[in-house]
């Protein structure tokens, strides 16, 4: 099974980082969040990637030409000009990196990578979200549904602290901070996909969350595999900020390798 990542976008809302790489290389404990969304993956058995490149996507290039060097200590003898690994190591991975163009909308982008997709069910997400969704769980759920896709829903926690008022109330009598959201589903991404969900893409100015999924909604193809684990998108400075602080605290859901 392949999984197809955007990684195409500019990343204006984090522009402290993305100024000087796409937003899917903005690390996290070191290694790009693209690395942590191939890792969930990864440990559920798929390790084919297709990776839909645009902004600045040489960096993402450069990033797997030099995977190895990444990964290893290693010692350069000038004198010889040698090189030697140290206890390298390197993911089973296999990564098709695609330039999909820098002002390609998200369908548009899909559209692109058809002849890597093939003609089997696959997989396809952001470059930007973190989760510790069951993937095997979620693949098992869309070969039941017998549609044509399935979307992850998630229900995101409130941002900011809620407080109980009536209408002419002036003393807060409830407080609560980053309480969970409204109860509503929203779309948290890792799609489940056949194929011939492209065919409902026509070009690159088609965004996938508009067009596709309407249609594919409207003909009861769609899918939603509800998760109420942990899902996070790196939108800005601050999301950023609180996936490091997980990390770096040893309590990020997300690692389930």
């Amino acid at each position: 099974m392949k999984a197809v990542i955007l990684a195409g976008g500019l990343g204006t809302r984090i522009s402290e980082e993305t100024a000087i790489k796409p937003k899917p290389m903005v690390e996290i404990g070191g290694k790009p969040i693209l690395w942590h969304i191939m890792k969930i993956y990864a440990t559920h058995g798929i390790n084919d990637f297709i990776i839909c490149c645009g902004y600045k996507g040489y960096v993402i290039k450069e990033y797997f030409a030099n995977y190895f060097l990444h990964m290893s200590d290693v010692t350069f003898d000038m004198r010889f000009n040698q090189m030697n690994v140290h206890c390298g190591y390197a993911e089973p991975w296999r990564v098709t990196l695609v330039d999909t163009g820098e002002s390609t909308m998200t369908g548009g982008r899909l559209k692109r990578v058809r002849e890597h997709v093939g003609n089997s069910t696959f997989c396809f997400t952001y470059g930007d979200g973190v989760s510790n969704v069951n993937i095997t769980k979620l693949l098992e759920f869309h070969k039941q549904q017998k549609t044509q896709a399935t979307l992850t829903a998630v229900q995101p926690p409130g941002r900011f602290g809620a407080i109980c008022l009536a209408e002419e109330q002036t003393k807060i009598t409830s407080f609560k901070e980053k309480p969970g959201g409204d109860g509503a589903w929203i779309n948290g991404g890792y799609f489940v996909l056949e194929p011939e969900v492209i065919d409902y893409i026509a070009g690159d100015s088609t965004v996938w969350e508009q067009e596709p999924l309407e249609k594919l909604a409207h003909l009861e193809q769609l899918s939603a595999y509800k998760h109420d684990g942990f899902w996070q998108p790196m939108d800005t400075l601050r999301d950023k900020n609180y996936l490091e602080n997980l990390w770096q605290k040893g309590q990020a859901p997300w690692k389930v390798w």
